[in-house]
């Protein structure tokens, strides 16, 4: 009698080993539900989408083989546990808003989240000290690593297979695979000696055939030269990965979607007492017909959708500050050909493509590696041209010590695009754009400026052209605002929109500094307005204008209160300014996954906020 398949629904799952029971076939179900499931929460609340419908299977089968009710596993990035996520008894309902589950990895959200990171190509270090402590504590359990093939070229990835390759404490680094961003071996022979190596009948063979020759000192010096003669016509008839030259254990490629095959990898990888690299191909965007078919990175961060279409449902006529900022700079790279644009690999989310089909000699996207982006632009400025690099302001933080070191010490002249600057939104904690203003407002040969309206995007990235050493133009995930009638900023230059000689003033710039202006001008408040473009430097003469005033208000809703803020209020304090100075910047702290009004408002520096101080 055959036995019944059952329709295995997310809800089925009340324990994540509850997994283990069931058969392929009903997995293969359960698999499909769990991407309806990931697509419809998506599409309502947006997320990472590709990554996530690309894993589901092998989450399943890691779930089959491991207990992580002590085991660990540790998502690179974490922009690809949605499924984890939903199989530990955790809802997408709210994904990424306030109340709901974060889009990554959340040690306060479940204790099986043991890690968590919004950038890539940590977790194999963090995996390694792991198991580091693991095996000092002399305890047992198993760590694993899920890391795609992009993170894995990131540098810092490198320097912890390096570090893992000496010391080989056991773990397991899964390597997703969905773009053959790393080649895999080819040829019958190669398939052949590895379907050998990796099998359980070859590997008990070979402690057998060990032990039996190294109970005496010829059984040694025998054993010794087969496996070099072994070795040497294995290295010419396979050959070898960058794994096999680290001296760390190998297996695969394997099918991504295939949970039977998958899980009997992944007990094979248990069976090494060293690290071992498992690699499976995947396809980023399965089971939606318009992530699969996406080629340029379209469906890998979603807004919220319509399913049946795939049209974004926040259609805006609006410009973003990064498509007025990507079209300025193609405008400028057409008549210039000094210029070379550089980019961490968020052409996508910046809107460069254009640029970089335009001008593909002079565009590099030198993927998830900011600190060679910013070396290599010193080495473009060197050799005679003009390097303009846009980056995230999260992202921007791995590039410190070069831009401080190679830029800004050698005084050498590039402009640095940060998109994302502020409060990070429904990403949360791990995408907070408010450090980068500090960190860079103390470096020597430094410009910061962060523009309003259309207008004066165009005239900052003009600029930025002429040799001030390092050119920083911030801007938010925001729409620009449209000025009907707006005046030319000047180097350095601050707008003063409202002048009628009133007792207090508010500092401020961008969109929520022209929000607070136009609340100003509706409530009649009287209080006059000046529009910093240039946070840094700070002309005197407009500190000089500032000693005039009774109050003076400091408002920076896109950086905390050690950049402008407090260089602004040191300067006036300098200059014996003998009114009150009051700050509004965000806090020293962390914001967790919700909307960006929402966040100003819990940091009580949303433009209401401010209005009401002035009132």
């Amino acid at each position: 009698m055959k036995k019944e398949i059952k329709n295995i629904q997310i809800s089925d799952i009340k324990n994540p080993n509850d997994i283990k029971k069931y058969s392929y076939k009903e997995l293969d179900g359960l698999a499909k539900n769990i991407r309806d499931e990931i697509i419809n929460k998506v599409s309502i609340n947006g997320g990472h989408l590709s990554s996530n419908l690309g894993v589901v299977e092998a989450t399943i089968a890691l779930l089959r083989v491991f207990n992580f009710d002590y085991d660990k596993l540790l998502f690179d990035v974490g922009h690809q546990s949605y499924t984890y996520k939903l199989l530990t008894g955790r809802s997408l309902d709210n994904l990424r808003h306030k109340d709901g589950v974060s889009g990554f990895q959340k040690r306060s959200e479940s204790k099986y989240d043991c890690f968590e990171a919004g950038h890539s190509s940590t977790s194999i270090s963090a995996a390694y000290g792991m198991a580091i402590g693991r095996d000092l504590k002399k305890e047992n359990y198993e760590i694993i690593s899920f890391i795609g093939d992009a993170s894995i070229a990131n540098g810092l990835a490198f320097e912890g297979l390096n570090n893992l390759s000496f010391n080989q404490h056991k773990m397991i680094i899964v390597l997703n695979d969905n773009d053959m961003s790393i080649s895999k071996p080819i040829g019958g022979l190669s398939n052949l000696f590895r379907k050998i190596s990796n099998s359980t009948s070859y590997m008990n063979a070979k402690r057998r055939y060990k032990k039996f020759l190294s109970t005496t000192t010829l059984g040694k010096k025998i054993y010794a030269f087969s496996s070099l003669i072994k070795n040497r016509i294995a290295k010419i008839l396979i050959p070898s990965t960058i794994f096999d030259n680290l001296s760390l254990k190998y297996i695969g490629p394997c099918d991504g979607h295939n949970i039977k095959k998958l899980e009997k990898v992944f007990l094979k990888a248990k069976k090494f007492k060293q690290p071992v690299v498992v690699h499976i191909k995947t396809n980023k965007g399965r089971g939606y017909k318009y992530s699969e078919i996406d080629n340029n990175g379209s469906w890998h961060g979603v807004e919220p959708f319509d399913i049946k279409t795939g049209i974004s449902l926040n259609i805006s006529n609006k410009e973003t500050f990064s498509k007025i900022y990507g079209d300025a700079l193609y405008d400028l790279m057409k008549n210039n050909q000094e210029l070379v644009l550089i980019n961490p690999a968020t052409m996508k989310g910046s809107c460069l493509e254009k640029i970089y089909k335009g001008f593909p000699d002079r565009t590099f996207d030198v993927g998830i590696s900011e600190e060679h982006a910013i070396v290599m632009a010193q080495g473009l400025a060197l050799s005679g041209f003009h390097p303009i690099v846009s980056m995230y302001s999260t992202f921007l933080q791995r590039a410190y010590d070069e831009i401080n070191h190679d830029i800004t010490r050698m005084n050498i002249n590039m402009t640095l695009l940060v998109d994302r600057a502020g409060m990070p939104g429904f990403d949360g904690d791990t995408h907070q754009g408010s450090f980068d203003e500090s960190f860079l407002y103390d470096l020597p040969n430094s410009i910061i400026s962060m523009a309003t309206s259309k207008q004066s995007c165009y005239e900052l990235l003009n600029e930025s052209l002429n040799n001030h050493g390092l050119f920083v133009i911030r801007y938010a995930k925001d729409y620009v605002n449209q000025f009907k009638k707006y005046p030319t900023s000047k180097f350095m230059g601050w707008n003063k929109l409202i002048n009628k000689q009133n007792k207090k003033c508010l500092i401020s710039f961008s969109n929520a500094g022209y929000q607070v202006y136009k609340l100003i001008l509706e409530n009649n408040i009287k209080c006059d307005y000046y529009e910093a473009l240039y946070q840094k430097p700070i002309c005197i003469d407009y500190v000089n204008q500032l000693l005039n005033y009774e109050e003076i208000f400091i408002y920076d809703a896109y950086a905390n209160k050690s950049g402008f803020c407090l260089h602004l209020q040191n300067l006036l304090l300098e200059n014996n300014f003998k009114g009150r100075i009051k700050i509004f910047a965000i806090e020293d702290k962390y914001y967790s996954h919700m909307s960006i009004n929402e966040q100003l408002k819990l940091a009580c520096i949303s433009p209401d906020d401010i209005l009401n101080n002035l009132k």
